[in-house]
């Protein structure tokens, strides 16, 4: 997938605050909730907060090296990272398993019926806050965390 999601920030020269402990604090919190919601049988709120875990501590990324990344697809964030910062192929491909869960984990048009807490397992829940806990690891480590 092509398409440049990350942005200098400032085009003016002027530079942004650079808030990337917010940002990895927020998807910290973003992980609980995933583990909550998965104990509390609310399996595709889960799936969501892992998804919203992996998209924070990604963009928390961008703003330790004061650029800005827009849009929550999550493979397409970690692509569009500097070359000197880019993750390996495996860790982009745990992203697009979490990209999936953006839009049908909320909404019931992602199915012919039901809504989506009638389709979410136990077991997608727990591969989702895995994968959201390798990226988080790997942007822990980015931003020497």
């Amino acid at each position: 997938m092509t398409g440049r999601v990350a942005y200098a920030a400032g085009e003016d020269g002027t530079r942004m605050a650079e808030r990337s402990l917010d940002w990895l604090r927020q998807a910290e919190a973003d992980l609980r909730h995933a583990r909550n919601s998965r104990d509390d049988e609310d399996y595709n709120w889960s799936a969501f907060a892992a998804h919203q875990t992996a998209e924070k501590a990604i963009k928390a990324v961008f703003q330790r090296r004061h650029l800005d990344a827009w849009g929550h697809t999550l493979s397409v964030l970690l692509e569009s990272l500097p070359a000197d910062v880019r993750p390996p192929d495996e860790l982009i491909d745990t992203a697009k398993e979490l990209d999936k869960h953006y839009i049908p984990t909320r909404y019931p048009n992602g199915f012919e019926r039901g809504a989506p807490v009638d389709f979410y397992t136990r077991r997608e829940a727990e591969q989702a806050i895995f994968n959201a806990e390798a990226i988080l690891e790997w942007c822990r480590r980015q931003i020497g965390r």
